[in-house]
């Protein structure tokens, strides 16, 4: 029987490490910034500045991938990496700081490209949705593990900074021992706004959504902690306990997903984290284990929008299309990431902590009135949807659609010189006028 974690040791265990020192740096910005007194808007500045990064390195990604392949690329984004987070050590200047995110995020992105391309060449199209499980088991756990080592080390000292560095290090060495054959080059896919808002417009907004909720919780999570009293291993739990209700909801969800209108579940789950947020207001204090655990009923909802509107769009979009439609939710994920955190920032600044879940309660009630099943035509509704779901971690690149197991072949756009058992698709893409959902 195909084991993914037997098969893809190297690539996950890279994963889990870099995705350790990841969500231990962010947390540790924005706890270190609160203890300094830096504005939070300051701290959504650089969680935006991150986001923006990974946008960028969505087109910068490819072609370096592309100049000096895969193991060279990845080698020296981890190695840039490293570097960035020992600046942080050396100058607390917030402009550095700023412009460090920001190298940050090109540098991920580049490598979650490299892994994930990697795994996709590496596996059968039967082998998929196992493989996909395996790396978002991977993500996940090398974010909770983060806010771990940050919780045994609650100091917020330079110490933190050198175990971020020795995580981004140490990823290098599975890759660098790793005797797997090197996937092919890449080049980027091609995006089309027009064509997708007219097909999927719930989806975007709903993707959008989640980006300004989503990129404000890693960047602000911590911070809203610190600002209600907790210290930074309370801090990190909380946000440790948020991840983790995001991972375990993703199954039942999917169960869901599978068996019920799917735009219903979006408005439902929106209704739902309007309401379990406002606890979360200010309105009144809450005791740390109540925290918690609306800490953990909140952070359910929040990261399931993001793969039931995938869900959603690939159920409106034919296969040929799916890796380009990730790269356009990914692309509207990532600018509402870019613009949540500065917004919350700025927001909590003014009025307090409590603003952040006020938003979140202000961005669901939005969602519940745009997406409405009555807006959904069907026109474009494909024969053999619902399509099975998907669970979707939200911190991919776009090459992470060519695991989806939705994706029958990997279209010839993401593939050059690809080998014989990955044949790309021939089927060039619809022509035809479309219209809404």
């Amino acid at each position: 029987m195909f084991s993914p974690l037997v098969t893809f040791p190297a690539l996950y265990i890279a994963t889990l490490l870099m995705l350790a020192g990841s969500g231990l740096f962010t947390t540790y910005i924005g706890l270190r910034l609160t203890e300094q007194g830096v504005g939070d808007f300051w701290v959504g500045g650089l969680m935006a500045a991150y986001y923006l990064g990974l946008v960028f390195g969505g087109k910068l990604g490819h072609r370096l991938i592309a100049n000096v392949g895969h193991i060279r690329s990845y080698v020296a984004c981890a190695g840039g990496a490293t570097v960035t987070v020992l600046v942080h050590v050396l100058t607390d200047h917030l402009g550095v700081w700023l412009v460090m995110r920001f190298v940050m995020g090109i540098m991920m992105m580049n490598q979650y490209m490299v892994i994930e391309s990697w795994l996709n060449e590496q596996s059968e199209n039967h082998q998929r949705g196992k493989v996909f499980a395996g790396y978002m088991i991977a993500v996940d756990m090398g974010l909770v593990v983060g806010q771990g080592l940050l919780a045994v080390h609650p100091a917020l000292d330079y110490k933190p900074l050198i175990l971020v560095a020795i995580c981004f290090a140490s990823c290098l060495i599975p890759i660098a021992m790793t005797r797997r054959v090197h996937p092919a080059k890449l080049i980027a896919a091609p995006l089309d706004l027009k064509f997708f808002w007219q097909r999927v417009p719930q989806s975007l907004v709903t993707i959008f959504a989640a980006g300004l909720m989503v990129g404000a919780f890693y960047g602000l999570a911590p911070v809203y902690a610190s600002r209600n009293g907790l210290d930074t291993a309370q801090s990190s739990l909380f946000v440790g306990i948020c991840i983790v209700a995001g991972f375990c909801s993703q199954w039942p969800l999917g169960w869901l997903s599978d068996r019920f209108d799917r735009c219903k579940l979006i408005r439902g789950n929106a209704v739902l984290l309007c309401l379990a947020a406002i606890p979360m207001w200010g309105l009144y204090t809450l005791p740390y284990h109540l925290l918690l655990a609306t800490g953990f009923l909140t952070g359910m909802l929040l990261f399931t929008l993001y793969p039931l509107a995938v869900a959603f769009a690939n159920d409106h979009v034919e296969s040929e299309r799916r890796v380009e439609l990730s790269a356009m939710l990914l692309t509207t994920y990532g600018v509402g990431a870019c613009i949540g955190p500065l917004l919350s920032g700025a927001l909590m600044n003014q009025f307090g902590p409590g603003m952040f879940y006020i938003l979140v309660s202000v961005y669901a009630v939005i969602l519940v009135l745009w997406v409405q099943p009555r807006f959904v035509t069907g026109e474009h509704r494909l024969d053999e949807a619902p399509l099975h779901h998907v669970a979707m971690p939200d911190t991919v690149s776009p090459m992470a659609a060519t695991l989806d197991p939705r994706v029958d072949e990997v279209p010839e756009a993401l593939m050059v010189d690809a080998p014989p058992s990955i044949g790309p698709s021939t089927d060039s893409p619809p022509d035809e006028k479309t219209k809404g959902q």
